[in-house]
């Protein structure tokens, strides 16, 4: 398994852990190194290449090691009557309760980073039975799953990194429906979707601005995430001229819904 690693200064380390999110990261683990800290995390076996402020590179890693962190997993209670439930830990539901089963493998998207919560109590109040969505940089696919355990028609998930298709399905097969995911870049994604779910960096959000509002129907609506609460007025100056709907935070972190005006 590789791991990648970034050399940061400790005034830097906070900044520098956000990054990786939306990379392929499980988590991240911060090592001493001198008067730098190493920001070691897993991408799988075929990691994509960063494009990042900071000195990295590659480590290959005993993959036994890497995976200690599920020793520790626990359920996520994203909000009351929705839990993501590791797939490998027991967990009785209390009656009423929709729980989510997900193996992130190599991919992000476990359900524990608050972006994510935030996405999936989204996901629970825009789905509506029959609606078609797009989650773009799915990671673990626990975005397009929680859509269509809710009810929408069609969910197509995209990422850049190969580790994403197979895990994908595998949770999609776990939780009982079907999600069509591929590698495909948005640019080449066709049609327009009643939700449209992008939890990924604000350059990136940035930059796919134009094909985000594309491929938004004219009643749908766009969540963005992996956008920090005070730092995000230029993703939603580059979306414009989609208007702001709703904005929940958590954690710093915030998800928004934007609309057509």
């Amino acid at each position: 398994m590789q791991a990648l690693v970034v050399t940061v200064s400790p005034a830097e380390v906070e900044v520098a852990s956000d990054a990786p999110w939306g990379l392929g990261v499980v988590a991240v683990e911060e090592r001493v190194a001198g008067d730098l800290v190493e920001l070691w995390t897993s991408l799988g076996d075929e990691p994509v290449q960063p494009e990042l402020p900071w000195p990295w590179r590659f480590e290959t890693v005993d993959e036994t090691v890497a995976d200690t962190w599920r020793e520790f997993a626990e359920p996520i209670e994203v909000e009351a009557g929705l839990v993501v439930r590791p797939a490998w830990v027991s967990f009785e539901a209390p009656a009423g309760t929709t729980v989510l089963h997900i193996e992130p493998g190599a991919t992000f998207g476990m359900g524990d980073h608050p972006t994510t919560v935030l996405c999936l109590r989204a996901v629970r109040r825009l789905v509506q039975p029959g609606c078609t969505v797009l989650d773009v940089g799915c990671g673990s696919g626990v975005l397009a799953v929680a859509a269509m355990v809710f009810g929408a028609g069609s969910a197509v998930g995209v990422d850049i990194a190969p580790a994403a298709v197979p895990v994908t399905l595998a949770n999609a097969a776990a939780n009982g429906v079907d999600v069509m995911v591929s590698t495909t870049d948005l640019a080449d994604v066709a049609g327009e979707f009643i939700v449209v779910l992008a939890n990924i960096l604000a350059p990136t959000l940035v930059a796919l601005a134009a094909d985000l509002r594309r491929v938004l129907a004219p009643s749908g609506r766009l969540v963005i995430s992996g956008i920090l609460a005070d730092a995000h007025q230029h993703v939603l100056d580059a979306l414009a001229p989609l208007v702001v709907e709703h904005t929940e935070e958590l954690d710093g972190w915030v998800a928004v819904t934007l609309r057509q005006p």
